[in-house]
């Protein structure tokens, strides 16, 4: 089995910085109002700035494939070019289409050679279980390099035009026209952007992160859906595909907004998180002590207390000056966070060799967890 390392990192995000005051000048106000959610959601998420692929007309800039094209053309130079690539492996919880898949897409538009694809589907693990399935190849031999990302475009799926057919039906049912908080709440959550890594069997470049092992967990046998789109919870807390509502229930329902249980991720986003993270830890036989930087993917600051707290009292208390994050500059970017976040750490200039890197990565849709621990080189 070969060694794995990511010799590359690269990111794209689109246009400018939007900050808090601007956001619903991009995403638009439903029934123009203006939201009520807004302000308490930024006040505990913490995010200052977040990326959109709109204008500020709400028009697309750039399909999710075109982020993620972006994202790996910076990977390319004299030394790895775009025809060197053997694995493409590409997550998303925002593609463009159901169908074709997201990583054939990305390969179409950068047109360069005939490689192996996969998508990994679902929400922020999918960037992770789309860099376990590169690790794995590389690891095995199957190829000698694989480019991994991780991306979302959620913009377009915000965008107030997007409710106002479920507004206009809530009126002629003479109730009052504002949409569910389950709704309204991810709009001000969710940014744009992509992140690429290149993976290769030895280390080149000055600095090189060995990919030591990867973990992933899934809580759905216990717990019941918590984030969703293309769905709709019944009253027995099931869910049902928008295949099975009518089209017209489509738009009045807004079934295919993305729709978050607030009182089931409250409840168990945060025990979990610490209960894989101990799993992960005791069979790969690290410790704290063997984590130099610890990057969490969290989708608010409101949660990074009860995580340090619940770390400590599992007996796996991590130095929040380990910590590293940004989500305050960069928003929560779902799938590619971990791409971002590790992309920054990397050009920092704070890494030494022989310093090891945990990334966390938890989703809430039904409670999955991906880990991976890394070795500076």
């Amino acid at each position: 089995m070969n060694e794995v390392y990511i010799n590359k990192i690269a990111k794209f995000l689109p246009n400018a910085p939007v900050d808090n005051d601007g956001m619903e000048a991009f995403l638009g106000k439903i029934n123009d109002r203006e939201s009520k959610a807004r302000r308490i959601v930024l006040r505990n998420n913490g995010i200052k700035t977040r990326y959109y692929a709109l204008t500020e007309a709400g028009e697309p800039t750039h399909t999710n494939a075109e982020l993620t094209a972006e994202a790996i053309k910076a990977l390319f130079d004299e030394e790895f070019k775009a025809t060197d690539m053997e694995l493409l492996s590409c997550g998303t919880s925002s593609p463009d289409y159901l169908m074709p898949s997201h990583a054939v897409m990305v390969h179409g538009v950068l047109g360069n050679r005939n490689v192996e694809v996969n998508s990994a589907a679902g929400n922020c693990c999918a960037g992770m279980n789309a860099l376990k399935f590169g690790f794995l190849s590389v690891k095995s031999g199957n190829t000698k390099n694989a480019v991994c990302t991780g991306s979302e475009r959620m913009s377009s799926w915000m965008v107030a035009d997007h409710f106002n057919k479920e507004v206009e039906n809530l009126k002629q049912l003479e109730q009052q026209p504002i949409i569910g908080f389950n709704k309204d709440f991810l709009r001000w959550m969710l940014s744009d952007g992509a992140g690429a890594f290149l993976l290769e069997n030895e280390p080149k470049g000055e600095m090189s992160l060995r990919i030591d092992w990867m973990e992933g967990y899934s809580y759905a046998h216990e717990l019941e859906v918590c984030m969703y789109a293309g769905g709709d919870k019944t009253e027995d807390g099931s869910l049902k595909s928008f295949s099975d509502y009518t089209s017209e229930e489509w738009l009045s329902k807004s079934i295919f907004a993305v729709k978050q249980d607030t009182k089931l991720l409250d409840k168990h986003i945060l025990a979990k998180g610490v209960d894989s993270m101990k799993l992960a830890m005791e069979k790969n036989g690290i410790s704290p002590s063997d984590i130099d930087y610890l990057l969490p993917h969290v989708s608010s600051q409101y949660f990074v207390d009860g995580l340090y707290q619940g770390f400590a009292e599992a007996g796996i208390e991590i130095e929040r000056s380990k910590w590293y994050m940004n989500l305050r500059d960069v928003g929560n970017v779902g799938a590619g966070s971990v791409y971002l976040v590790l992309e920054e750490l990397f050009r920092s200039g704070k890494l030494r060799k022989g310093q090891h890197i945990m990334l966390c990565v938890p989703e809430s849709a039904r409670f999955t967890y991906a880990y991976a621990y890394l070795t500076v080189c």
